[in-house]
Formats: structure tokens, C-alpha cells, sequence
């Protein structure tokens, strides 16, 4: 058996199409179009490359965005000030504040400062906390791509087992609740599990978002089940590598994401949503 890849970046491509579409139409019948403001806190290279490609993004489907660089050193109080601002602002449906973050400022706080109802890279508590209680909302930007690349493959959810490995608020502990509200079984797996291995071997679904080059081998795999990586880490000469050992696990799983070209594009395409979606709920459309 070899894994069929699953595509990430054709798949964005369609849907980057679609949403120019609807855009379009929304501009042409006299509305606004959605607004993304993106603020970027210093000079990580790393985060400069992830911005310009949510501003090509927005410009490729019609949205107006804005990007506000500022110093390493802005303070606690300038950033929320900046959030607030933006809160404010009728023109901006969506804020999202790129992390990492500089050691001196508290994020979650960052977090916490975002209008629940702007807040598209789906962090607040308050939208976490509606997809805890299955009212989803604006859902976190990662693990609804991975949503949008297993509902594109056709896979049916209810009664399968599923495994994520990493419990961080942005990605795992989210997916767990997005494949639950899916009828999914969900296993997370952290730091203080004990036999990670077998946990991983009895899943469906894989879902590998630490971060820790080759984490994942052939041996945890059951044959067939679709493994998605999310886990990214960039290497010597800017290599980017997954957490999965992706050549020998292709060979025993059903479906596979390849790193880059797999979630990534589909975290970005899960972000044009959010915004496209709090716009309606701003603008009063169905």
C-alpha cells in the first residue's frame, strides 16, 4: 500500500477561487469587502513570510487588508491599545495578531483583547469555549483546515478513532473537540502520556502537531488510517520538516499530507474563511 497524498495547496487553490467568486458577488449587490487587519510584533523572519501570504491571499480574493509592523519593543499597553483600536473599526471584520509574541508581552492577554466576533484565528476563549459546547463559531484557523482536508477527501467521521499528538491551545486541544463534534472517538496524547505508541497504533485518524522532526514512524501507524501533519519545523538551509517520518509512512497509510504543501495552505484558506464569515455576522447577511 501506498498512501494517496493529499494535496493541500490544489485543494486552497479551488477554494481561494470560490471565495473570489462569492466576493465578487458581495462587492457587485454594493457591500463593503471584509476587512483583515494583521498586526506583526517585530522582525521573525519566519512570521514576515507567513504575513505576506495571508496579504497575498486577501488581495487574490478581493478583501481589504491591512498590516501594522510594529517594533520588537512595542509595550503590553500599546499592543491592546492597537487591538482596540481595530475592535473599533467598522471597515475590519477580522484581527489577527501573529505569534510568536516577544517575551515581554503576555499573550493570552493579546487574546483576551479581541472582539470574540473579530477574533478569526479562532483563539479567544470564547469561541474555543462555544465549540466545546458544539455551538462552533469562528473555529480555530489550524485544526479547521485539517477539518476541511478530511471532509474533502470524503472521509466519514462517526465511530472512528482518532489520535492527536500535542495538547496546545492553538491546535490540539481544538482538533480534539472538532473530531468530537465530528463522532469521533478522540485520544490526545502530551508530554506526561505514557506509551505513546500504542495509543497511535489503534487510530483512524493521525493527527501529529508537536513540532518534533520525525516524531512519527511507519511502526505507529495503522495500515490504512489517514495521517496529517501539522507539525512544522524549519531546519538547515530552511528546510521545513514535519513530524511525521513521511517516505516510510507513506507506505502504510491510507492518506498522508506532506509537509509543506499539506495543512498549511488549508490553516490559510480555514483564516479567508473566518473573516468572509464574521463580515456576514457584522454586515447582518444571511
Amino acid at each position: 500500500m501506498t498512501a494517496q497524498i493529499i494535496d493541500g495547496n490544489a485543494i486552497a487553490r479551488a477554494m481561494r477561487g470560490d471565495i473570489a467568486v462569492e466576493v465578487k458577488d458581495w462587492i457587485a449587490a454594493g457591500r463593503r469587502p471584509p476587512g483583515l487587519a494583521v498586526i506583526l510584533v517585530g522582525d521573525d523572519p519566519a512570521s514576515e513570510i507567513y504575513v505576506k501570504g495571508k496579504r497575498r491571499d486577501c488581495d487574490e480574493v478581493g478583501f481589504h487588508s491591512i498590516v501594522q509592523h510594529l517594533s520588537a519593543h512595542v509595550t503590553q499597553q500599546d499592543l491592546e491599545d492597537r487591538v482596540k483600536a481595530l475592535n473599533d473599526d467598522t471597515s475590519i471584520d477580522g484581527i489577527l495578531v501573529q505569534t510568536p509574541l516577544p517575551a515581554h508581552i503576555d499573550e493570552d492577554r493579546i487574546i483576551d483583547s479581541i472582539d470574540p466576533s473579530k477574533d478569526v484565528d479562532g483563539f479567544h476563549a470564547y469561541n474555543i469555549g462555544l465549540l466545546a459546547l458544539r455551538r462552533p463559531a469562528l473555529r480555530s484557523c489550524t485544526p479547521k483546515g485539517v477539518m476541511l482536508l478530511l471532509e474533502h477527501i470524503g472521509l466519514e467521521f462517526k465511530g472512528l478513532d482518532a489520535a492527536i499528538l500535542g495538547a496546545s491551545n492553538h491546535v490540539g486541544r481544538p482538533m480534539g473537540l472538532e473530531l468530537l463534534l465530528a463522532g469521533c472517538t478522540v485520544t490526545t496524547a502530551h508530554k506526561f502520556t505514557r506509551d505513546t505508541a500504542s495509543k497511535v497504533q489503534l487510530a483512524d485518524i493521525v493527527v501529529s502537531a508537536v513540532g518534533k522532526p520525525g516524531l512519527v514512524p511507519p511502526e505507529w501507524i495503522k495500515p490504512g488510517a489517514v495521517v496529517i501533519d501539522v507539525g512544522i519545523t524549519r531546519g538547515e538551509n530552511n528546510k521545513l520538516y514535519g513530524d511525521v517520518q513521511f517516505d516510510a509512512v507513506k507506505e502504510v497509510a491510507g492518506w498522508i499530507t506532506p509537509v509543506p504543501g499539506g495543512v498549511g495552505p488549508m490553516t490559510r484558506i480555514a483564516l479567508l474563511q473566518n473573516t468572509l464569515q464574521a463580515a456576514r455576522q457584522h454586515l447582518g447577511v444571511a
